[in-house]
């Protein structure tokens, strides 16, 4: 009998390609939000709802990782993946929450540019974990990965040139500090996708 170092466990790859979903759907909502600026109270409460639901799917992976006697991943990996996919969502969800906290009247173009790029990185995510159970597709996250990490050097330009655009106006101080924080949810929305990325290509590397 040939033995796989991939045994058939697909409960854990189901429980992260419903975080992956959840990924794409929370930066698909803020996206709208920020592009469409209507309902802003409804569609930030459709966003923490996401945000719970991301949290019970993570904390299931916690559980099967602490059930499974033998996992289809180093355990290590799954807690990094579940987690590095949780800070997604939890940082789409603060960037909505400051928003409508602080009584943005309008949205920038560059928070509306930030969160497009933040969702193109969670559809690369939601193409990664796809591919995740296939072992023998492994070497295509790589390419995903590559245009995520792509996406976060855009993101990391248009935040610089975002923050220095505060102080060319007469905007109040109160406003300056109100943005700051939300391009800096925005970026860190960024960030953490390629920190995902960073968590597939180890596996790439173990496994493919």
């Amino acid at each position: 009998m040939r033995f796989s170092i991939f045994p058939r466990n697909g409960r854990f790859y189901d429980l992260f390609a419903d975080q992956a979903r959840l990924l794409v759907e929370s930066s698909e909502t803020l996206g709208d939000l920020l592009e469409h600026f209507q309902n802003v109270q409804m569609k930030t409460e459709r966003i923490r709802q996401i945000e719970d639901e991301a949290d019970n799917v993570t904390h299931d992976i916690y559980t099967l990782v602490n059930k499974t006697f033998v996992t289809p991943l180093d355990r290590e990996d799954i807690v990094a993946l579940a987690q590095r996919m949780d800070d997604v969502v939890d940082h789409i969800e603060a960037t909505a929450t400051s928003v409508e906290m602080y009584g943005i009247p309008a949205p920038t173009a560059a928070a509306s540019g930030l969160a497009d790029l933040a969702r193109l990185q969670c559809i690369q995510l939601s193409r990664a974990i796809d591919v995740l159970r296939h072992k023998s597709r492994l070497k295509e996250i790589l390419l995903l990965a590559k245009e995520i990490n792509r996406l976060e050097n855009e993101g990391d330009s248009l935040y610089l040139k975002a923050n220095a655009k505060l102080f060319d106006g007469e905007l109040p101080a109160t406003d300056i500090i109100k943005w700051r924080e939300i391009y800096n949810e925005l970026e860190n929305s960024i960030d953490s996708c390629e920190n995902v990325a960073h968590v597939l290509e180890a596996i790439v590397l173990k496994h493919g």
